[in-house]
């Protein structure tokens, strides 16, 4: 392991059947006013909204609701929401959903008293906040598995008018406070759904995966976690209340990107770069837009990484590599992966979310450029993967 290091991450968690017992604990630390952030109503349907509101009218809590979160949080949803947290002077933030609205929260948490433009000053410099910028806590009851943004300081927002969908990762003064996880509280979750946070979580282990040529650590962890993730989606896809199932995913997504495993790694997340401008383009959900370009991407960079995508076929896919070339090898692994991705159901091409043949340039001049992976792509690169996605 030949990477250098610092690691940190401040995020307490409360995890499995009736972790929602713990809230009422982590509320009493906080201030009285407390900012409830939620989707667009899902959570009032399956009944986790009510258990909450019970515990912060328990606890005495002045309650200012910011409900409608896109699956796809928009800069004016942004705007919107620092506007309310300002005007209330909330001392927590409690997002109740998935990862997007564990997303936009946090985005609220840095934004809120940023001095300027948080679009320009986070999302498109990438700078940090200011050392005096308030930060508003944030904690997190996840009802959706697949971003890791439980126990992370990422934030992916959306801007139409730009076609650009930019996700920015914190300082760990932004990661939640807490969060709480009951694999129960996904089951309510639409199959759709469940199936593209499958891969998110998926393509999340990949991204750091296929990064380096070192003998490092964080590469033994990622092999196990995708094989136990290929176990358990099986099981979820068969049935999506086995609750084994759902809490080992769970747990798989938020040790997939709570920056462990990327620790020593140089990473990539090009596939996420070209699924968010898909997402930029067409506001499809997100796991189903890296599933949909990931096969055409992984065969172009495949001869940039042959030892590193034959050790993936072998070790998570169990192909034999007696008497095969590494290229071979690898070969044989994405086909592997290509047969589970369409067994459970995932968005193999990017026509079925919408996109035509006259989108690509746009698509491609809204598709940020990694440095990390085993290729630094082209614009030309970029739109012969975006064509062969079709």
């Amino acid at each position: 392991m030949l990477g250098t290091f610092t690691y940190c991450n401040p995020t307490k968690l409360y995890f499995g059947k009736g972790a929602l017992d713990s809230l009422e604990g982590e509320l009493r630390r906080y201030g009285k006013t407390v900012m409830l952030v939620y989707g667009g109503g899902s959570v009032k349907k399956n009944g986790i909204y009510d258990k909450v509101v019970a515990l912060l009218e328990k606890c005495g809590k002045t309650v200012v609701e910011d409900a409608g979160v896109m699956p796809n949080p928009t800069v004016e949803k942004l705007y919107e929401g620092c506007e309310i947290a300002r005007k209330n002077n909330v001392d927590l933030i409690l997002a109740v959903g998935g990862g997007s609205v564990c997303d936009y929260s946090k985005a609220v948490s840095a934004s809120a008293y940023c001095k300027e433009d948080p679009w320009n000053k986070y999302f498109i410099r990438f700078e940090e906040p200011d050392a005096d910028t308030k930060i508003i806590p944030v904690g997190c009851v996840l009802t959706m598995v697949g971003t890791g943004s439980e126990m992370n300081g990422g934030s992916v927002i959306t801007n139409y008018a730009q076609k650009l969908k930019i996700g920015h990762v914190f300082g760990e003064e932004v990661y939640p406070k807490f969060s709480v996880l009951d694999p129960e509280f996904t089951f309510s979750v639409p199959e759709y759904q469940m199936k593209a946070g499958i891969f998110d979580i998926m393509s999340h282990i990949l991204e750091q995966y296929l990064s380096g040529t070192d003998d490092n650590t964080s590469d033994y962890i990622s092999e196990g976690l995708m094989r136990s993730l290929i176990v358990s989606a099986n099981a979820a896809v068969k049935n999506p209340t086995d609750y084994e199932a759902r809490s080992n995913i769970m747990w798989t997504a938020t040790w997939a990107l709570n920056t462990l495993i990327a620790k020593g790694k140089a990473t990539d997340w090009e596939v996420h770069m070209l699924g968010q401008a898909v997402g930029a383009h067409t506001n499809a959900t997100h796991g189903m837009t890296l599933s949909a370009v990931t096969m055409p991407y992984f065969h172009f960079i495949l001869p940039y990484g042959t030892a590193r995508f034959a050790r993936f076929a072998v070790n998570v896919w169990g192909v034999n590599p007696e008497g095969k070339s590494d290229t071979e090898v690898a070969l044989l692994g994405l086909d592997a992966m290509e047969k589970w991705m369409k067994k459970i159901g995932l968005v193999m091409n990017i026509s079925e979310l919408g996109v035509t043949e006259d989108m690509i340039e746009a698509i491609a001049d809204s598709t940020l450029i990694m440095q990390g992976g085993y290729k630094v792509l082209t614009h030309s690169d970029v739109v012969e993967i975006l064509t062969a996605a079709l």
